[in-house]
């Protein structure tokens, strides 16, 4: 237990000296619905990803006292391939990491979502599944839906963010500032099958993405 609360004040530490004032200060972010995120859990974050800057920039709009309920899902053969970022991405950003390159029964491989959420703690889940190309929207998969369909009362909002692909790009180490969006829906309305929770979310990132200040569209 104290080996944790240690964690929880060193994941506080580096958002506040680090992370925070990168997004705040560095990136230019313009963030709307922020009234939109959940504070209690059971939640998921569904956002589209495009950076390994997603994931900061999504936990940094929560207050630090809040940081500890919320939990990243992230790729286990990539953030656990060494020990140095194991340690990190475990301790200090606190993911549930998923063995994409296991077969496995779902609910072996949700089954650290599942913990969580019944813990009231929110995710971050990305539903495609990987980075796609900068400021592209890649095939939304059903893993979400797979993970939440028995679980009505649990919260789903979508979030579209736009600029990060070009701040961070895939296979770059260097940040170059950029101004980007962060568009956050209300929680997505029920849906019955994972075809209709696909098409639902597919509509709703193309209605956020209308709302983005970074794009050279207009909001009819």
């Amino acid at each position: 237990m104290k080996w944790l609360n240690k964690n929880r004040v060193l994941k506080v530490i580096f958002f506040a000296l680090v992370v925070k004032p990168l997004v705040f200060i560095i990136l230019g972010l313009n963030v709307r619905g922020k009234n939109n995120l959940p504070t209690k859990g059971p939640a998921i974050i569904a956002a589209n990803h495009n950076s390994h800057l997603d994931t900061l920039v999504l936990m940094s709009l929560y207050p630090l006292s809040l940081l500890y309920k919320i939990r990243p899902v992230a790729a286990a053969d990539y953030f656990l391939s060494n020990k140095y970022r194991a340690w990190f991405a475990l301790n200090i950003i606190g993911i549930i990491p998923i063995e994409r390159q296991r077969r496995v029964r779902k609910t072996e491989l949700f089954s650290g979502c599942h913990t969580a959420l019944d813990n009231d703690e929110i995710l971050i889940i990305f539903p495609e599944g990987s980075r796609g190309q900068p400021e592209q929207i890649s095939r939304i998969k059903k893993g979400l839906y797979h993970i939440v369909h028995d679980r009505k009362k649990t919260a789903i909002i979508p979030v579209l963010m736009h600029g990060l692909g070009k701040a961070l790009p895939k296979g770059e180490a260097l940040l170059v500032p950029f101004n980007c969006d962060v568009v956050i829906a209300p929680e997505m309305a029920e849906f019955q099958t994972a075809d209709d929770f696909v098409k639902q979310l597919e509509s709703c990132y193309q209605e956020l993405k209308t709302y983005c200040i970074t794009t050279t569209e207009q909001h009819n």
